[in-house]
């Protein structure tokens, strides 16, 4: 009989687990002897826990199946918490091995005591205690279930002495069924909705993430209604390219006339988005369209709500739906949208070739240039966060992770790594801040440990960028939001890895293309202007005045790069007056 943890790697065999990310340690060794001894199954070290939760996310929002992660007891696998919160978030199916003390030492006060089955609560659909053998393997197959069925995390605390006994019950077999659900909507609903969208004069439609897989059917029901279609960041690689309809992103870092459509159309529809920003959102007029029963109505108003997945819906009610013969209102919009985008183009590109500090603009438009067709980009939260959305071309191939919903620091290179080990022939590129990568840049050395192809481009402002951005919109001085300048370039190279720093915007270009093509990791480090912020598209007059009080020179909004090329060319078939 195999003992419970040997039987725990067989049931993640069983249902084509590749590898576990953790770092090793006492409660775990159990476990990681047995993945040592089983076959089609590798322990992937990590610096931090935190890293190895964020590449276990990753993993499972690139292949759509079960990823595991695991921290040993105490520290170890608090160090978890936050990679799982945001996989949780992010609705990525991961099961993370909690290792906990010596079963007769819990309630004791014993070394590096926690309570991981209530501390992982928060994060989880499922948190379960393993204290006895007898519940091995159905409290490990719920829990993977769990995860995968709910697209979320679940939790396994589990003992070491625990996972040394013998198994009590065999182990068998069984399927973890990771396809997302499909829900279709009442048909009073549909009819509901269809009255609504013949009824109004300027419909619009605002896209997140539960759009995935429902591009056509998107298309098809903005060109029966003319209306113009907008995007949440989560919404953007799945909604806006091949769209001669499209306004732009509203929230934070928003562009284009995204904000203005939502606020003069008579109608808008929110298809699979949990858009958390309720002030960019008109409050009224409103109907949401959304696969989760609890994401409708929380952020607005609404005067309809339609339980059920993005594309059956459309599919339904598109029968239902009148084509509209009145394109004004999309029209003007498009006007407006290519118009706002046009006015920064100027700002953002004139002479950037020479300026110094770099412009960041400048190196996230390149990056698009050179990157791959079907690149994975991971990318840091804050201002990196601002620099991806306005200039990362999506194409229906390419994917860009971030934590978008738990707004975690640090988030890019972890990510890059499980996304890399699930995709090993795919170009993975992690857009770095200097303030994320610092904050876990002993994972570094993971690239060079496993030979993983990532590359790495650091925006180097020395400065914690958005957060000086939320100052000074609030009216006060940025302060300790700049830190020493560091050479990261240097650092990367004392690894082992392939490093270039950068501080003239001539060389941004060949200096990316050289890692591009370099077989192994690869890290340039670009020295960019920490001044160069980003203004959401719309703010408050308190704000304006804030800012201007605590900054005096011009502070650049909208986005360019490609977006302006789709707006000229959605602008072709628009009579001018």
């Amino acid at each position: 009989m195999p003992t419970v943890a040997e039987q725990f790697i067989e049931i993640l065999v069983q249902a084509g687990v590749k590898r576990i990310y953790g770092i090793v340690g006492d409660s775990l060794n159990p476990v990681v002897d047995a993945v040592r001894r089983t076959e089609g199954i590798e322990w992937v070290h990590v610096r931090h826990e935190e890293a190895a939760a964020f590449a276990a996310g990753a993993e499972a929002q690139v292949t759509g199946s079960l990823a595991v992660c695991a921290g040993s007891c105490g520290p170890g696998n608090l160090h978890l918490i936050n990679g799982l919160y945001d996989a949780h978030r992010s609705g990525a199916p991961v099961l993370a091995l909690a290792s906990h003390i010596p079963s007769e030492q819990i309630g004791t006060g014993f070394f590096q005591e926690t309570h991981p089955e209530e501390l992982f609560n928060e994060c989880s659909h499922f948190c379960e205690l393993v204290s006895t053998a007898g519940q091995m393997p159905r409290l490990m197959r719920t829990a993977m279930q769990t995860a995968a069925g709910r697209r979320g995390v679940s939790v396994l605390v589990m003992p070491g002495d625990v996972a040394e006994q013998p198994a009590t019950h065999p182990t068998g077999s069984g399927v973890v069924e990771c396809e997302p659900p499909t829900v279709v909507p009442d048909q009073e609903q549909v009819s509901a909705l269809a009255d609504k969208l013949n009824r109004a004069e300027r419909p619009m439609l605002f896209c997140g993430a539960g759009t995935r897989g429902a591009h056509r059917d998107v298309m098809a029901l903005a060109g029966r209604i003319n209306a113009p279609v907008g995007h949440a960041l989560r919404g953007k690689e799945w909604i806006q390219y091949d769209n001669p309809y499209d306004v732009g992103m509203s929230g934070l870092l928003g562009y284009g006339a995204c904000h203005e459509a939502m606020h003069k159309a008579d109608l808008v529809v929110l298809l699979g988005t949990d858009f958390p920003y309720d002030n960019f959102l008109p409050q009224e007029r409103t109907v949401q369209v959304d696969i989760e029963p609890s994401h409708l109505g929380r952020r607005t108003e609404l005067d309809l709500a339609v339980h059920g997945d993005v594309g059956e819906t459309i599919r339904a009610v598109l029968p239902k739906v009148n084509q509209k013969s009145d394109r004004s209102f999309l029209d003007r919009m498009l006007r407006e949208h290519a118009g706002t985008l046009e006015k920064v183009v100027e700002a953002y590109t004139r002479d950037v070739e020479t300026q110094v500090p770099i412009h960041p603009e400048y190196v996230a438009d390149v990056l698009d240039d050179l990157a791959a067709e079907d690149a994975v980009f991971t990318v840091d939260t804050g201002m990196c966060n601002v620099w991806a959305a306005r200039y990362i071309t999506p194409n229906g191939e390419r994917r860009v992770l971030g934590s978008f919903v738990h707004g975690s620091m640090a988030n890019a290179l972890p990510q890059a790594i499980g996304a890399q080990l699930a995709e090993p022939g795919r170009q993975v590129i992690s857009m770095s801040g200097d303030g994320g990568l610092s904050m876990l840049l002993g994972d570094l050395l993971s690239l060079r440990t496993h030979q993983l192809p990532v590359k790495l481009v650091t925006f180097n402002n020395s400065s914690l960028g958005m957060v000086k951005l939320e100052m000074l919109v609030d009216g006060l001085p940025d302060f300790g939001t700049d830190h020493d300048g560091v050479d990261f370039a240097a650092l990367a190279k004392a690894a082992g890895i392939h490093a270039q720093r950068v501080e003239k915007p001539g060389e941004v270009r060949d200096a990316i293309g050289e890692a591009l093509n370099h077989p192994g990791p690869a890290l340039v480090d670009v020295v960019t202007d920490a001044n160069a912020l980003s203004m959401p598209p719309r703010i408050t007059g308190e704000q304006v005045k804030g800012f201007a009080l605590a900054v005096s020179r011009t502070v650049l909004s909208g986005g360019v790069g490609k977006m302006v090329q789709l707006a000229r060319s959605n602008l072709r078939n628009v009579p001018r007056f």
